[in-house]
């Protein structure tokens, strides 16, 4: 099977949108401001965006709630004209999905449940609140499947029909540029995915890669 160019899908999307003239709007689903950065200069001019803030994934809730206001002073400090949603700390949802997969290695099931558990929200918020689009910043990294979450984006955006953008934010030196940004605005850079289980798997790694 060919393997999907989904950077050169958004390549041609974002010409597409340029060329009529439209500015639709997008609902972004953000994993933190480090993986925010690039995702949202990228995407700026072609969308009007909603950042959503939602993942439960994240523990302790002191981490959760550092992330969150990481991202929110970098929309603020990049003086984007962006809208903000965040759900409160609520670990419970993660800990259902995760059961009996605690032992697995990251990019493994329990990944791909929480990965779909959080696009899924965007899904149904997206398609509640009527946004032309949804995505994740998730694409922009290293170390995540953006094979898979762009298939679980499109089959979600199928069930809800809300479209879905297909993305890879590596492309375009996207991640050496988000790593360029959180040097510019002093981000915080986490040392695990965010789950309990990745910290234990990192053992204290410091990679400074995004959730």
């Amino acid at each position: 099977m060919q393997k999907v160019n989904y950077g050169r899908l958004l390549d041609d999307k974002l010409a597409e949108l340029e060329k009529i003239g439209e500015k639709p709007s997008l609902l972004l689903h953000a994993c933190c401001a480090p993986c925010s950065s690039h995702t949202l200069l990228f995407l700026y001019d072609h969308f009007k965006i909603t950042v959503y803030f939602c993942n439960p994934n994240i523990a302790p809730e002191e981490e959760y709630l550092y992330r969150k206001s990481e991202l929110k002073r970098l929309i603020s400090e990049m003086e984007l004209d962006v809208d903000i949603i965040d759900e409160d700390y609520d670990p419970e949802p993660f800990y259902q999905l995760a059961r009996g997969l605690e032992e697995l290695p990251e990019r493994g099931e329990r990944c791909r449940r929480c990965i779909g558990y959080r696009l899924r929200r965007t899904a149904e918020l997206a398609k509640k609140l009527g946004f032309d689009f949804f995505t994740t910043t998730l694409t922009i990294s290293p170390h995540k499947d953006a094979d898979f979450i762009n298939q679980c984006g499109g089959e979600l955006g199928e069930e809800y029909g809300a479209a879905y953008l297909f993305s890879d934010f590596k492309k375009h030196d996207g991640y050496k540029h988000s790593i360029e940004l959180s040097k510019k605005y002093g981000l915080y850079r986490q040392d695990y995915c965010g789950c309990v289980y990745s910290k234990i798997n990192r053992g204290g790694e410091k990679n400074g890669q995004g959730v």
